[in-house]
């Protein structure tokens, strides 16, 4: 998948987007995606056929009954429907989504694909105090395509410290063109939010795409879009918000990417883990 070399066909697909107005297109979704009436049901209906929904572990499985589009891509699931890991040694993972790369940040880099790397610095809006933490650790990069869950929960108990906000493109986060734009996560809008766990320090870092009309947190609300796009720091450590694994911790109104760092001393991902795999919400990722 994402470790394949790009072809002519990666880049023909890619070169468009470098043209299109990313945020502009991205404010038609938002609005369109929120519009209350009837007649988004036969496109809502079209999507779940066309990317396979399963609607049976939906909270409501009516296609219909959601007031607008955004609230059936931000369904609810039953109770049960993603057991978290017994395993109480074990990070989970945060959504249902696919891997892209995983392994070591060395020398403060990270892998997107073969050729293509970017620093924990750049991601995390530019800070390398921020980066520090995690020199030498471990990430992981998980893509959500349509048909996922797109509600995001914390692998492990943690309490936020700050959030940033980096203003940026909205290229797509599609395997074609994690392939072929250099840079990718760390051009694209995106929220980081740094919590303190009780193995140090852990980034979860929600990235925006064409397309992804916003992104929301459950201490902050709508983060994205913002207006002006400058960059914004949150200091959270007077009224720190404490959430247990598992809990939902923000989500995306349409898909995209989550990053998660982990500092050293985390023992690392599964062996079985590899780029490509699908995993679900609450399935283990790692052991602390």
């Amino acid at each position: 998948m994402n470790d394949q070399v790009a072809n002519w066909r990666d880049w023909l697909k890619a070169l468009p987007l470098y043209l299109l107005p990313h945020h502009g297109i991205s404010r038609l979704v938002y609005r369109l995606s929120r519009w209350e009436t009837r007649h988004k049901d036969p496109v809502a209906r079209w999507f779940i056929r066309r990317y396979g929904l399963d609607m049976s572990e939906a909270v409501e499985s009516d296609p219909g009954r959601y007031a607008s589009f955004n609230h059936l891509f931000t369904r609810a699931l039953k109770p049960g429907a993603r057991p978290l890991d017994p395993a109480p040694d074990t990070l989970i993972s945060p959504a249902d989504s696919r891997v892209s790369q995983l392994g070591r940040i060395q020398d403060g880099q990270l892998i997107q694909a073969k050729g293509h790397a970017y620093s924990a610095t750049a991601l995390l809006g530019g800070d390398p105090d921020l980066a520090a933490p995690f020199a030498d650790g471990h990430f992981i990069t998980l893509y959500l395509s349509p048909r996922d869950y797109h509600r995001i929960h914390m692998p492990w108990n943690g309490t936020l410290r700050e959030s940033v906000y980096v203003p940026g493109r909205l290229f797509s986060v599609a395997p074609f063109t994690v392939r072929t734009v250099p840079g990718l996560f760390a051009r694209n809008e995106r929220l980081a939010c740094l919590f303190e766990t009780d193995f140090g320090p852990m980034a979860m870092v929600l990235v925006g795409a064409i397309n992804v009309a916003s992104i929301e947190t459950v201490w902050a609300g709508e983060v994205t879009p913002r207006s002006p796009r400058t960059p914004c720091r949150w200091d959270h450590r007077d009224n720190p918000p404490t959430l247990a694994r598992g809990e939902e911790m923000g989500r995306f109104n349409l898909g995209s990417t989550v990053i998660l760092l982990l500092p050293e001393q985390v023992s690392g991902w599964l062996p079985a883990l590899a780029p490509g795999q699908a995993v679900r919400m609450g399935q283990a990722l790692a052991r602390r």
